[in-house]
C-alpha cells in the first residue's frame, strides 16, 4: 500500500474541515448531553442506511447514520511523518515511572489541530488514556521514540515503540462502507429507545482495522 503523501492530506484538508464537528469523539463529553458510545468491529451489511457491524467483543451491532455523515479513511504512517509541532491524538497505558506507552498515535491534519484537546481516560484497553496534543519535543532511542506532548492543561511523556501503529485521516465515502471494512465509531449517538446512530464513521484502508 502506498503512503499518502503530504500533498495528498492536505488536499483532503478542506474536506475534512467540513466535517470537523464529526470527530467529538475524540474531546470528553460536556454536561449531561446525550449519551454516546464507541463502535469497534467489521461491517456485516449495509441495510438503507443502517450499518450492521460485528463488534470486536462478537455481539451484532445496528448503527443508523445520518444523511449527512461523514466518513474518513484511516491510512497508515509512519513514526518519521511525526514532526515536532504535530497535533495528534495518542492512546496509551500508564507506566510505573508517569509515562504512557503508546499503543497507537493517529496525527490530525493541520486541520484538525485542537480537537479534543487534553488528556483522559479511554476504553482501548482496561485503564488506558487518550491523549490529544501538541508535540512539543522528540527524544530518538534505538527502541523508537519518546514525546513530550504538552495540552493546555499539562504535558504527557509517550514512548512510542517501533511497532506502534501510526495512522492519518483522510476524506472517504460511504462506498467503503462495505462488508468486511474494519470501522470504528467514536461516538455513536443513543437514541432514548436504545437504537444507535452516528454523524462519523472512520474506515481502515486496505484491510487496516482503525487502531484507535
Amino acid at each position: 500500500m502506498q503512503k499518502p503523501t503530504r500533498r495528498a492530506v492536505a488536499a483532503g484538508g478542506f474536506a475534512l474541515v467540513l466535517t470537523i464537528s464529526a470527530y467529538a469523539q475524540m474531546a470528553p463529553q460536556q454536561g449531561q448531553q446525550q449519551q454516546t458510545v464507541r463502535v469497534r468491529g467489521t461491517v456485516e451489511a449495509l441495510q438503507g442506511q443502517t450499518l450492521v457491524i460485528k463488534a470486536r467483543d462478537g455481539a451484532q451491532v445496528k448503527v443508523n447514520m445520518t444523511d449527512n455523515v461523514a466518513v474518513r479513511g484511516i491510512v497508515k504512517m509512519s513514526m518519521a511523518d511525526i514532526k515536532q509541532g504535530s497535533y495528534v491524538g495518542v492512546a496509551a497505558m500508564p507506566q510505573p515511572d508517569g509515562s504512557q506507552k503508546a499503543m497507537e498515535v493517529h496525527i490530525f491534519p493541520e486541520q484538525m489541530r485542537g480537537t479534543g484537546e487534553g488528556h483522559r481516560p479511554w476504553d482501548l484497553r482496561p485503564n488506558s488514556t487518550m491523549t490529544n496534543a501538541n508535540v512539543e519535543r522528540q527524544v530518538t532511542a534505538t527502541d523508537g521514540q519518546t514525546l513530550t506532548l504538552k495540552y493546555k492543561d499539562g504535558e504527557k511523556q509517550i514512548i512510542v515503540s517501533p511497532d506502534t501503529p501510526i495512522v492519518t485521516y483522510v476524506p472517504g465515502t460511504k462506498d467503503e462502507l462495505k462488508p468486511g471494512a474494519h470501522i470504528f465509531i467514536g461516538a455513536a449517538a443513543k437514541k432514548p429507545d436504545g437504537t444507535l446512530e452516528a454523524s462519523a464513521i472512520s474506515v481502515g484502508r486496505d484491510g487496516l482495522v482503525p487502531p484507535m
